[in-house]
Formats: structure tokens, sequence, C-alpha cells
């Protein structure tokens, strides 16, 4: 798409502070972050919601759900447990779908959210 910010992200004709990039998604900086770590993971291929995926995106979907979890221990909130069976850190992952799920930007984005609480507001 022409006018979708995100698209031209992924094309590298408008800057971002990269996290990861392959041939399929580029995950970046919040440029409006809602916590000490805040990235977008974005599939280079254009998908308005998520809403609108259907099996077809399924590897897409599950490569960004397992790649999370590791982007997010490289930015510094990752998820452990102790020997104890105790957990620490963490971090939230929310798809926005459509105007009432607060979607902004009608191009599918992963926000990783984390950091220590409490967060400056809710993504």
């Amino acid at each position: 798409m022409t006018n979708c910010i995100f698209c031209k992200i992924a094309a590298k004709e408008i800057p971002a502070k990269t996290v990861y990039e392959d041939d399929d998604l580029i995950a970046f900086h919040d440029i409006n972050p809602a916590a000490p770590v805040h990235f977008l993971m974005v599939p280079k291929q254009h998908i308005p919601t998520v809403a609108e995926c259907n099996e077809s995106h399924a590897a897409l979907l599950s490569k960004m759900l397992l790649l999370a979890p590791k982007l997010a221990e490289e930015q510094g909130c990752g998820y452990a447990v102790n020997s104890d069976g105790v957990g620490s850190g963490g971090f939230k992952l929310l798809f926005n779908t459509g105007p009432n799920g607060g979607q902004e930007v009608y191009h599918l984005h992963l926000h990783v959210i984390g950091g220590p609480r409490p967060w400056r507001r809710s993504a």
C-alpha cells in the first residue's frame, strides 16, 4: 500500500529504530512507548488487521508469537522462572484490532510491551 506507514518502514522509506528484521518481519521501537520496553512486530506483507488473517497466515502469526519472547528478552524484559517455580520479569503482547480495539495503523502489528511497572499508560 502506498500510504501505509508500516509498509514504508518495511521498505526503508521511513527510518525506524530496528530491533529485528528478516524476509517476513520487521520489529522496531514504538515512537510513543507505553512502557520502558515497547516495540512493534510488523509483517512486511500488508495485512490490514488480525481479523483479516486466515489459514494462509498461520505460519506468519506463529513466527511472530514465537519470536516475541526472544526479542523481549534481548530488549531487557524477558520472563524467567527460578528453581522454586516463581516467575519474574515479563511482557505483554497485544494486537489492536479495528476502531473499537484501538487500532490506529491498519497494517497488522504486534505490540511487545514490558519493563518495570508502573507503565505510563496501557497500549
